[in-house]
């Protein structure tokens, strides 16, 4: 007589729609959880967090380590610098990684991770504050810290309740509101963002106005006694489909464009070409600032309907324009 199939042997699978349900409403549980445990302990932890004069030092092994180096990444790209290290390469020779001013943040949910319990007595002789998140807020690292923060689950997503996954899911969302909380409370702003952010569509759409400007040789600019002649010709010249008209000390008086031309050419009956700049120009053109984002500006271009955008100091002087087509082809949306 054979012997009976254990239970998980019996288990029928479920249909992959039912299993992906039941993972989302786990891990979402698990992290509306977290809310309610929120206290001072999550305000004193950005505090060190926030008093840190070196980098965050995000540690952890397996699963936990996976979530320590994503978290790392999000200190360092929100204003913290951090870094990851890997608990058991720290104890076979990276442990010169960390420094005073440091602050360790460890992660592990059982709180017993022996590589992380053996990274404490270096990070204290350097006078490192300890941070943890972990599910055993009674383990060993718990009792090392000075913060801990609960990260405990009732089950993991997993139908074995084994696999790491509502735990990482939580982990991975409070290290989150760790690092935002600790930016807003830098004042990180988005132009600090893109300094961090220079490449990729995230960068590029946070490009400012005067990374990207005409300026100098490139700028078509001409006075406004400049005879139409002229002014095509510098149109032409600079390829940017029109002219700038500057008066003394380069203070903007307006803006003459190719299609200012054709409309006036095909409204006027005598020629054009006997008048002068500021007969042409359209005044009080669209201006805007050289810390404008790009993304900003090309919106404005598409709702106007115009094709170039003239930047401006704060007291008028041209610094420079941008075209449209300068921002298309950073493929901003």
């Amino acid at each position: 007589m054979s012997a009976p199939k254990s239970r998980v042997e019996n288990r029928r699978p479920s249909a992959p729609l039912d299993t992906a349900r039941r993972v989302l409403r786990v891990e979402a549980e698990a992290i509306l959880e977290l809310i309610g445990r929120l206290d001072a302990r999550f305000e004193r932890a950005v505090d060190i967090l926030y008093g840190c004069n070196g980098r965050v030092v995000v540690t952890g092994l397996g699963k936990s380590g996976l979530i320590g180096r994503k978290l790392a990444a999000t200190f360092s790209s929100t204003g913290t610098p951090s870094f990851f290290l890997h608990a058991a390469e720290a104890l076979h020779g990276d442990l010169g990684m960390l420094a005073g001013g440091d602050v360790l943040l460890a992660i592990s949910a059982s709180g017993e991770t022996e590589e992380l319990i053996e990274l404490v007595e270096p990070a204290r002789r350097l006078g490192l504050p300890i941070l943890s998140l972990t599910a055993q807020t009674e383990s060993t690292l718990a009792a090392a810290s000075d913060v801990v923060l609960d990260i405990g689950v009732k089950e993991e997503a997993c139908a074995l309740n084994l696999a790491p996954t509502a735990s990482t899911t939580a982990a991975l969302a409070l290290g989150d509101a760790l690092a935002l909380a600790l930016s807003e409370r830098r004042n990180f702003r988005a132009d600090d963002f893109a300094a961090l952010h220079p490449a990729g569509r995230l960068g590029k759409k946070l490009r400012r106005l005067e990374a990207l400007m005409h300026t100098g040789e490139e700028l078509p600019c001409v006075p406004p006694s400049a005879k139409m002649p002229d002014v095509i010709y510098e149109m032409s010249r600079k390829r940017l489909g029109m002219a700038v008209v500057a008066g003394e000390g380069g203070r903007l008086l307006g803006l003459i464009t190719d299609g200012d031309l054709r409309r006036m050419m095909q409204t006027r009956k005598e020629s054009i070409l006997d008048l002068c700049a500021e007969d042409c120009m359209t005044k009080n053109p669209v201006t805007l600032p050289r810390t404008e984002l790009a993304a900003t500006a090309l919106r404005l271009m598409e709702e106007r309907k115009i094709t170039s955008v003239l930047v401006v100091d704060g007291i008028g002087r041209i610094e420079g324009v941008v075209h449209i087509h300068d921002l298309w082809n950073l493929q901003l949306f």
